[in-house]
């Protein structure tokens, strides 16, 4: 039998106080009710009664609260590297003077909207919508995504290589549905939307009253063509790779020749992400007047570049943010500019992160635990009687192939092509995103780099990826109340032990299963196999699908099916590898009045403790593949037995299910 002993230890960087506030405390529950009522509320009512949402913040959790004292981290160092002296070209003097430039406020006022000129100038200087082709590569090359969006992927064919594609992009709002939905919430934020676009276009001069109509129009109709967010999920929906013959035929009017040599990239075949939406944008730009074109591509060039203008435009900007998530005001300048030296800047500033804050010992720890969860995951996969040998097989292989990334990348990005100044925020935003763009673009035809990494070191998240099978775990989510060197075993296996079963999953869940250990796209189940598995992810599906978010809007269960698959099957996992750290050893005291058991399922819900906007509410629920912290906690909970043994529920309790409605895919 298989036992597990989670080793402690973990060196932290976060002072005291702020590391007391953010581990388990009693005070976080709420004892007027009763855990098999609604453990979500049990677990995690006491500190929502004492954390209320700030006002610069559409929601407020414990992600938000470590990620905050992750940013008070981040901010010293900036200060510190804006008034050194460091080395010309250096990452120390990069950072330094990007923070700089964005903090100073009166060099921005008096640029005012002067940054975009050259843009604006190019874009009212088309004569024909030949020019059409120019104008989309230069302000792609910028960063813009108007129209579409043109980069590179994984070969879901050939894990090993990076090849072109072409995926639907260009709208103001959140999502095609805020164009489409005819609920009233819908025209309201329409309704807002337009009224945002003419005072934004006013900041610039414009004096056409019927500019924002003819935008939001030309917008809508790139919306209706667009794949849908839960069809996006689905890798096979999104395949299409095309011979550039074949593929230039879906846009005839359009020059992409022109347009990929101006982007200084070529390649015999390319992924179409959505064959239907490129088909109609054809159409559309053939029947769009011009004046119209140019009216689009001048709002979707002051609406990108507006945070890094003067305040008039930021602050529009966030007007929208406002009717959006209900936040209530800006974030303060030094948190902005905090914020976007880490997205443009973010391995240069990420690693003076972990040089200062990073404890190597971090990565041994997490490797421990990871290699528990595998060994459980193994165990449970060759016992799934519901499996074939064939498919189980496959299963078992895939998972063999599994690698891990714990704390930062071992193979710093180069910044030395950068050029970084004091003189303009606008032209160090423009310069970094150039740099990536071109860094995106190059990658095509290349051969995988299976070191890079998609997040910074300071981020409080994790992810799986398909195509290189990996589970990341960046420096900035091994704190509390995520990984504690203070609490138990079975708080931490709650936590960050859930956290990593639920990456691990990703791997197996509807979209992950779909891609072999080689992570290529193809179809290793049998037929039998794959048809249990749908059954068994429909029943989830269902479960989400029936929660209320809000009056008129329930979860969407096809779009958090992924992640909703991942919190189920990684909390199981977790849970046996506590069970099996625990076999065979005296019973532990209870802590603060819980088994071990008990404190398991708290770990999971502190994880989630959070408040949220209505308004936010509605557009995560809209957009976001994550269901609400309260159905993340109550939802898988309510299908584990181990839950219900743990806090002796009864079969007529809200938190229990009846076994013929239990769901379970792994």
């Amino acid at each position: 039998m298989l036992r597990f002993t989670l080793a402690l230890g973990l060196a932290l960087w976060l002072p005291a106080a702020e590391l007391n506030s953010l581990r388990f405390k009693p005070q976080n529950l709420d004892p007027t009710c009763k855990p098999c009522e609604d453990f979500y509320k049990f677990a995690a009512g006491g500190w929502s009664a004492a954390n209320p949402i700030p006002a610069a913040y559409p929601r407020w959790s414990n992600f938000q609260a470590l990620a905050e004292r992750n940013r008070d981290l981040l901010r010293e160092t900036l200060e510190a590297a804006a008034v050194a002296k460091a080395a010309p070209g250096s990452d120390e003097q990069k950072i330094g003077d990007y923070y700089a430039a964005c903090m100073d406020e009166s060099s921005i006022e008096r640029a005012g909207a002067s940054p975009l000129l050259p843009d604006l100038k190019m874009i009212d200087g088309m004569k024909s919508k030949r020019d059409l082709v120019r104008v989309l590569a230069h302000l792609h090359a910028g960063g813009a995504n108007a129209l579409f969006n043109f980069g590179s992927q994984p070969d879901a064919k050939d894990s090993s290589r990076i090849m072109a594609g072409v995926f639907q992009s260009g709208l103001g709002l959140p999502d095609r549905d805020f164009y489409l939905k005819s609920d009233e919430k819908s025209e309201k934020t329409r309704q807002e939307y337009l009224q945002h676009i003419g005072r934004m276009l006013k900041l610039l001069g414009d004096k056409d009253s019927s500019a924002s109509i003819r935008i939001f129009a030309f917008e809508k109709l790139l919306a209706t063509p667009m794949m849908e967010r839960t069809k996006l999920r689905d890798p096979k929906a999104t395949n299409h790779p095309l011979p550039v013959a074949e593929f230039v035929k879906l846009m005839p009017g359009f020059s992409w020749t022109t347009y990929w040599k101006l982007r200084q990239s070529s390649f015999p075949v390319i992924n179409a992400g959505q064959p239907e939406y490129l088909q109609a944008l054809d159409k559309l730009l053939d029947s769009t007047p011009l004046p119209d074109l140019q009216l689009y591509l001048r709002w979707q060039t002051v609406r990108n570049a507006a945070p890094y203008l003067s305040k008039a435009f930021a602050d529009e900007a966030f007007s929208m943010t406002k009717v959006l998530t209900g936040a209530k005001e800006q974030l303060p300048r030094w948190k902005r500019c905090v914020q976007s030296t880490d997205e443009q800047l973010g391995e240069a500033l990420g690693r003076k992160f972990v040089e200062k804050h990073y404890p190597p010992k971090a990565k041994q720890r997490m490797n421990e635990l990871i290699d528990h969860l595998f060994a459980v995951l193994r165990e449970d996969l060759g016992a799934a009687d519901w499996m074939s040998r064939e498919t189980r097989a496959q299963a078992l292989a895939k998972l063999d192939s599994f690698k891990r990334k714990i704390g930062h990348t071992e193979k710093w990005r180069d910044y030395s092509a950068v050029k970084v100044g004091r003189q303009s925020y606008f032209a160090n935003a423009l310069e970094t995103s150039r740099f990536e763009v071109r860094r995106d673009v190059k990658k095509i035809g290349q051969a995988v780099d299976r070191g890079e990494w998609l997040m910074t070191p300071p981020e409080v998240n994790a992810y799986y990826h398909s195509r290189n099978i990996e589970i990341v775990f960046p420096a900035g989510i091994l704190q509390p109340p995520f990984f504690d060197f203070e609490a138990d075993d079975a708080l931490n296996y709650g936590a960050i032990g859930a956290v990593i079963g639920h990456e691990i999953i990703h791997g197996f869940d509807d979209s992950g299963r779909q891609f072999d250990g080689q992570g290529t796209l193809r179809d290793w189940w049998t037929a039998a196999d794959a048809k249990k598995y749908e059954d068994r992810a429909a029943c989830v599906e269902q479960q989400f699908s029936s929660f209320n978010v809000q009056e008129g809007l329930n979860v969407n269960g096809k779009l958090v099916l992924g992640e909703s698959i991942a919190d189920l099957g990684g909390l199981r996992l977790a849970y046996r590898a506590l069970q099996k750290s625990l076999a065979g050893k005296p019973a532990p005291a209870k802590v603060d009045g819980f088994t071990p058991q008990q404190r398991f399922f708290v770990g999971w819900a502190q994880v989630w403790a959070a408040n949220y906007r209505p308004e936010y509410e509605r557009i995560a629920t809209m957009t976001d593949p994550h269901p609400l912290p309260r159905f993340r906690v109550n939802g898988p909970l309510s299908n584990l037995p181990e839950f219900r043994e743990a806090f002796g529920c009864q079969a007529s309790d809200p938190m229990v299910r009846p076994p013929e409605k239990r769901c379970r895919v792994w």
